[in-house]
């Protein structure tokens, strides 16, 4: 049974605007995973510089900390411990969240 040229036309639209469909939602999906990415960097980005601070203060109090005399001493120890503290919290949250 020979197919007419009408029927063949009709075909290959049908198979064009299903084709063209699929690219548009693989578009779709495209730009959902670049998004993804765009909005993972800009949470990496937060997190590494929420890390850099509290490493920073970290760092500060060991310097008071080395610098201090015998009666500020315990203080400033306390200092550290709460930045170091935050310190690791900050740290293990960044990991988790990139795992």
């Amino acid at each position: 049974m020979a197919t007419s040229s009408e029927e063949k036309q009709a075909y290959q639209a049908k198979v064009k605007a299903q084709l063209d469909k699929l690219n548009a939602q693989i578009d779709e999906l495209k730009a959902k995973a670049a998004q993804a990415k765009a909005d993972a960097a800009i949470e990496y980005q937060s997190q590494m510089q929420e890390l850099y601070v509290k490493r920073d203060a970290a760092q500060s109090k060991l310097a008071e900390l080395q610098q201090s005399g015998e009666e500020a001493w315990e203080e400033i120890q306390a200092g550290f411990e709460r930045a170091w503290n935050d310190l690791n919290s900050a740290f293990e949250s960044a990991t988790a969240k990139f795992k």
